[in-house]
């Protein structure tokens, strides 16, 4: 469902390397973590995968369509929420929705079950009619949370999703993640919170200044560092590279 080859990403006159030569492949059915330090290109991948960055070296391909080739098609496959909420602030949730649904072209009744399904789920039914710039960053989050998934896409690709959000939101994306990926589908998510990627994730990736270092199960990772906490091995393994 996704798969990144030999991906590089090159900033400034410096030719820094945000991402050096970084490849991954996620499968259907599966939740993936990716987890890093601060600056280690987390966003930088996500936003090469979701097209809002130009890809300087190597390719991606969601759903089997290749993102540089077909930008728009890809991009349709994906639900994407970015690291910060950052929306239209003048626009109700309620007009926010709608417009997403239109860029997506959801039948208008259709869309109508499925946002107040999510808004009553994430607990922001009461707040649609009024304007954005009066919510909350939690309730933001929870408004870009449902404009990515409610044209049910294949791959959901979300930057640091839970941030913000109060412990029952939290416990109820959890729970929606699962049943996509059971479904048959795919998460790629990013995360600086060990114990969501611990217990949520079925396989998980570590990159450390733009590479690669580890991608496997936490299972597997454990048998390399003695059984000791993820966090623990996390905190290893990038001051060890």
């Amino acid at each position: 469902m996704l798969k990144i080859n030999n991906l590089s990403k090159i900033y400034g006159k410096n030719k820094v390397k945000a991402l050096d030569n970084i490849n991954l492949e996620v499968k259907k059915g599966e939740i993936f973590g990716f987890l890093g330090p601060n600056g280690a290109g987390k966003t930088t991948t996500i936003k090469l995968i979701t097209g809002i960055l130009k890809i300087d070296e190597g390719d991606i391909f969601v759903n089997g369509i290749d993102v540089k080739k077909n930008p728009i098609e890809a991009k349709k496959q994906i639900g994407f929420v970015p690291d910060n909420p950052e929306i239209f602030n003048r626009l109700t949730g309620l007009e926010y929705l709608n417009f997403i649904a239109d860029v997506f072209e959801m039948d208008s009744e259709k869309r109508a079950d499925i946002i107040l399904r999510l808004a009553e789920e994430f607990e922001i039914k009461s707040a649609l009619k009024e304007r954005i710039s009066s919510y909350s960053h939690g309730m933001k989050q929870k408004l870009v949370l449902i404009g990515a998934l409610m044209h049910n896409p294949p791959v959901w690709i979300l930057d640091e999703p839970m941030v913000g959000l109060d412990p029952k939101s939290a416990y109820t994306l959890k729970n929606m993640m699962r049943q996509h990926a059971d479904s048959g589908n795919t998460v790629f998510f990013s995360t600086h919170i060990m114990e969501v990627a611990e217990k949520v994730c079925d396989r998980i990736g570590i990159i450390k200044n733009g590479r690669i270092i580890f991608v496997g199960t936490v299972e597997e990772l454990k048998e390399k560092k003695n059984d000791e906490s993820l966090e623990k091995m996390f905190l290893e393994l990038i001051e060890n590279e």
